[in-house]
């Protein structure tokens, strides 16, 4: 009985360790996520933006970038998985590639995009509904500004990195099976141009 008491403290100092063990696992590596945004899409007169998306070669492998695509109320409409090889740089077009197939049939003229690497699987189908988030992609957007005086400004900026966490991986590949369950093939962005 005594003995037992004794061990009780280690045996929840051991639950302890291994639950914070699990809980760190499960954290996404840094430098797995992007974040940026586009302005006057779908808009008449104005050229198009654009999302350039890079694999630095710092993984040493093939990886996926996974596009998720939000509207100015925060729901996703648009969502795919774009291969990148090393030092391969793929250029997706916002008004073709990112907001032409909504899932609602809304095209929207503002949003965000975020883009998640992911580690590719071995035949190289990058499926934004399953992340396994590994570093890195390098990635920039070209911000379509209307002067208040008349004509375009056409500014370029890189995506801003942001932490991923577990949640954020769970919600992003739930609202993407959501998408491709009720879409009927609408709500899946194309992956532009590149190798």
């Amino acid at each position: 009985m005594v003995l037992t008491k004794r061990f009780i403290p280690l045996i929840a100092g051991i639950v302890l360790l291994l639950s914070v063990g699990v809980a760190w696992a499960q954290t996404p590596p840094a430098d797995t996520l992007q974040v940026g945004y586009f302005v006057n899409a779908q808009t008449a007169g104005v050229p198009d933006g654009t999302v350039q998306m890079d694999n630095p070669g710092t993984s040493g492998a093939t990886i996926c970038a996974m596009v998720y695509v939000f509207d100015p109320f925060e729901e996703m409409t648009e969502c795919c998985g774009c291969t990148l090889t090393p030092d391969d740089l793929r250029t997706l077009s916002v008004n073709m590639d990112l907001t032409d197939n909504p899932l609602n049939g809304v095209v929207i003229t503002t949003g965000v995009v975020k883009v998640v690497s992911s580690k590719a699987p071995s035949n190289f189908i990058c499926d934004a509904r399953k992340l396994t988030p590994t570093p890195s992609t390098r990635d920039w957007g070209t911000h379509i500004i209307l002067a208040t005086t008349g004509g375009v400004a056409v500014t370029e900026t890189a995506y801003q990195e942001a932490t991923l966490s577990s949640a954020e991986v769970t919600a992003l590949e739930h609202q993407c099976i959501d998408i491709h369950l009720v879409g009927s093939l609408h709500g899946i962005c194309s992956c532009g141009t590149g190798s």
